[in-house]
């Protein structure tokens, strides 16, 4: 079920600026929709197949390794496909976000983020290169690894 609801745009940023007071912002601004859909618990086995694959050919393309324990990266995976059934994009799902949504349509900590693609530094461990101490000898995990190690999560 998807629940529509409007609210009231708010100025309440301005408090602690010493700022008194700001004009109303024009009418037609004055209002934002969003929509609350139904979270699921866990992602769809499309997506969480769709960035495990993508995350296997990202590590051979980039020469990274995955985590030594394979429950790291099981977790990064189910994160990202989580993030993108709800967000429509692989959002690393290991930072906090004010507004996941606007983070999402920016692009910057989408997988692979800037500072994998720029630095090979994946603040999840996802994407580990060789003189990491937890950087395993695989760039391969199967569904079945996934499904394993998040069993009980």
């Amino acid at each position: 079920m998807t629940l529509m609801r409007t609210l009231p745009a708010t100025t309440s940023y301005a408090v602690g600026f010493g700022l008194s007071s700001f004009n109303a912002p024009p009418s037609h601004l004055r209002y934002r929709r969003f929509v609350i859909a139904n979270a699921s618990a866990e992602p769809s086995d499309k997506s969480v197949e769709i960035m495990r694959k993508f995350s296997e050919q990202y590590a051979r393309r980039s020469g990274t390794y995955f985590c030594v324990d394979k429950s790291v990266t099981s977790v990064v995976i189910k994160g990202l496909a989580d993030h993108k059934d709800s967000l429509g994009a692989p959002l690393c799902p290991c930072r906090h976000y004010d507004d996941k949504a606007a983070e999402a349509t920016q692009g910057f900590w989408n997988c692979p983020c800037v500072p994998m693609r720029e630095r090979k530094e994946c603040h999840c461990m996802l994407f580990l290169t060789p003189d990491n101490d937890f950087a395993g000898n695989e760039q391969v995990i199967t569904m079945e690894e996934i499904k394993e190690s998040t069993a009980n999560m």
